[in-house]
């Protein structure tokens, strides 16, 4: 199941000759798409950078631009520590201005959202201030993970953040220099947390707020074999996070070993229709709950990518959007992404009316 010496869950390196058994013709191809959420390393050697990235949101589908989030890449390790993230941003808006030189109609990370650790005080708009400038005009927030679970006490991936870190005073103080720039605010947490979450997001509502992988749900250890109840109490607290307006919910993180994916160890890849009907009590929830114009598709590449291809991947995005309206499909796969990161320069032949100020 991907479980390490450390008794924790790793994520399952990506197989090509795997993924290349399943190879579907693209569905809705001309559909202007906004990747939400995606990362670049290199993990236990194997890169993850621009030329895997161009290879996957070139395989078939819209990709008009992405967003970049933070993923511990390129740290800066001569910098004083608190600086060091900024490694990664300066990193990233290089990879970024590369796929520009090479004509890539995706704009590579179009929006960047780094780490900061939010209790810093004083120091956090240091670092924000170091960010906005290494990020070439793309830094469009911060990601400060507090994903803890008391059934894991020394984490499921990593290690855990301090329990409760949403109603820290000094958390919340960085999170109020968050807002005060406009910038957005992801949230990395697990589902036990989303309450922690709703109470956090009523304190600060000047404070943009999306929630990644629809509040990862989990499915391991204890979770596992469990998943009605898991998702009824999910529900109920996502209705309850949905009355925060300034709230929105990222669709995708679904292939993530911890939520019980084990798409990896079968002789195939699955299809896209396997998928959507596995998903669909989930992403219709989250849509009927929060409404589509509040709801944005992310791939998570490549952590996504043991379990299925890219192109999979988005087929049953769109199957799952397949009775949708035009403009629900349009919000969901790239204008509420834009809303969220204020994505601008996007060419007009790629995603038509989306560019904003």
């Amino acid at each position: 199941m991907g479980l390490d010496v450390t008794g924790r869950y790793r994520y399952p390196p990506p197989a090509a000759e795997w993924l290349a058994r399943r190879v579907e013709d693209v569905i809705e191809p001309d559909l202007p798409i906004v990747d939400a959420h995606h990362h670049l390393w290199v993990e236990n050697g194997s890169p993850y950078l621009l030329d895997e990235l161009i290879a996957d949101v070139s395989s078939g589908h819209a990709i008009a631009a992405t967003v970049f989030v933070q993923a511990h890449y390129g740290y800066d390790n001569a910098a004083l520590a608190h600086l060091a993230p900024v490694g990664e941003t300066r990193h990233v808006a290089a990879i970024a201005a590369e796929a520009g030189r090479r004509g890539s109609p995706t704009k590579v990370a179009a929006g960047i959202v780094g780490f900061v650790d939010l209790t810093l005080g004083d120091l956090v708009d240091e670092v924000l201030d170091a960010h906005e400038s290494a990020a070439e005009g793309a830094f469009r927030g911060v990601r400060h993970s507090v994903s803890n679970d008391p059934a894991f006490p020394d984490g499921i991936v990593i290690r855990p953040a301090p329990a409760r870190l949403l109603g820290d005073a000094r958390y919340r103080a960085g999170l109020g220099r968050v807002a005060a720039r406009g910038l957005t605010y992801d949230a990395m947490l697990y589902q036990v947390q989303i309450p922690e979450l709703t109470a956090m997001a009523r304190a600060l509502p000047e404070l943009t707020i999306v929630l990644d992988h629809v509040g990862c749900i989990l499915g391991v250890g204890p979770y596992e074999g469990r998943t009605e109840d898991t998702y009824l109490t999910w529900l109920r607290d996502m209705v309850e996070l949905a009355g925060c307006p300034n709230v929105m919910v990222k669709l995708g993180g679904l292939g993530m070993i911890v939520t019980g994916a084990r798409w990896h160890e079968r002789p195939e890849p699955p299809s896209s229709v396997e998928l959507a009907d596995a998903w669909r009590p989930i992403i219709e929830s989250c849509i009927d709950v929060f409404g589509a114009d509040r709801c944005l598709f992310e791939s998570n590449f490549p952590v996504d990518k043991a379990m299925y291809s890219y192109r999979t991947l988005w087929n049953a995005f769109k199957r799952l959007c397949s009775g949708a309206s035009s403009s629900e499909k349009a919000a969901l796969f790239a204008g509420s992404a834009t809303h969220a990161y204020r994505l601008k320069n996007i060419a007009a032949t790629s995603v038509p009316e989306l560019a904003v100020d």
